[in-house]
């Protein structure tokens, strides 16, 4: 069976799973999927910041220090540097300061940017709304090849390691400190999940079958909630193109209506089929001329 996980009224995800799967195993396997999706994005986040300016300061030292302030406000140009190579501990690297100064500004050779990009341009396409729509299964597999690309990428070019604060070594490790985060509201653990289908609620102690039936070549949207939430909010039968297009012809019928108010009870006399000698004229071959002047 094919299983369309939404939350709230978005897609996340297409998987595949038997009907005859316990309730207990698809909420692990739904929140599992799920959660590994936002740390992959999360990561593609992170190795995106690294491509362009460098790995992470240490947090005592985010932002810019008096004397790179005054050295930005000096008689050069701040963009003088900007784009040079220079080397630092035996490696190479492009000056292209970050603008918030959580970065080093020590990106990485083109070459090797161009390699991480090319590596997390495969892994959007996994998180993507294309892939879903493109009827593709995410799975655990998918993601931790992506991960793994993504690590070795990084490692290319950074091989003397990325220090442990480095956001993307926390998502490649699977260490990240999410507490008191945005991101973290996103997250939905195992213990606070649940499932919904036809606005009920997939209980535990039962099989998938059990609520949408024993057919494993159909498929069904199932919503994934946290528990605190209670019952989704149930969807409006329309999509949006469709709802433009009904808009648009009611808008078009409304517009008709107004032009029919205000033309007079009349005016279909001056209409060539109200004209009771129009059949003696097409016959005599007379019926479209014009008596005005042109």
């Amino acid at each position: 069976m094919i299983l369309n996980v939404k939350r709230n009224t978005d897609t996340l995800f297409l998987m595949e799973l038997p009907v005859a799967t316990p309730t207990e195993d698809v909420l692990k396997q739904v929140t599992a999927v799920h959660n590994m999706k936002l740390r992959l994005v999360r990561l593609i986040d992170a190795a995106n910041d690294i491509s362009l300016h460098g790995l992470m300061k240490p947090e005592n030292e985010h932002g810019y220090s008096i004397e790179e302030l005054e050295e930005l406000k000096g008689d050069s140009k701040p963009d003088d540097k900007v784009g040079q190579v220079f080397q630092r501990d035996g490696f190479s690297y492009i000056y292209n300061p970050d603008p918030t100064g959580r970065r080093t500004g020590e990106a990485p050779l083109a070459n090797y940017s161009e390699i991480i990009q090319t590596t997390l341009e495969s892994a959007r396409e996994l998180v993507s709304k294309e892939f879903w729509m493109s009827n593709k299964f995410l799975t655990i597999a998918l993601m931790d090849e992506a991960i793994h690309n993504i690590s070795g990428a990084l490692t290319i070019a950074y091989p003397m390691g990325m220090p442990d604060f480095e956001p993307a070594k926390e998502a490649i490790l699977d260490i990240e400190e999410l507490a008191g985060t945005a991101a973290s509201k996103e997250v939905v653990a195992f213990e606070d999940a649940s499932l919904w289908w036809a606005n009920k609620e997939i209980t535990a102690g039962k099989l998938l079958s059990d609520f949408v039936g024993k057919n494993d070549k159909t498929k069904v949207i199932i919503k994934l909630q946290k528990k605190s939430q209670g019952a989704p909010v149930r969807e409006s039968p329309l999509d949006e193109q469709a709802q433009k297009q009904m808009m648009a012809f009611y808008y078009k019928k409304q517009e008709e209506h107004k032009k029919l108010m205000e033309n007079n009870d009349d005016e279909f006399l001056h209409s060539s089929w109200a004209n009771p000698k129009s059949l003696k004229s097409s016959f005599n071959g007379v019926s479209n001329v014009s008596w005005r002047p042109n």
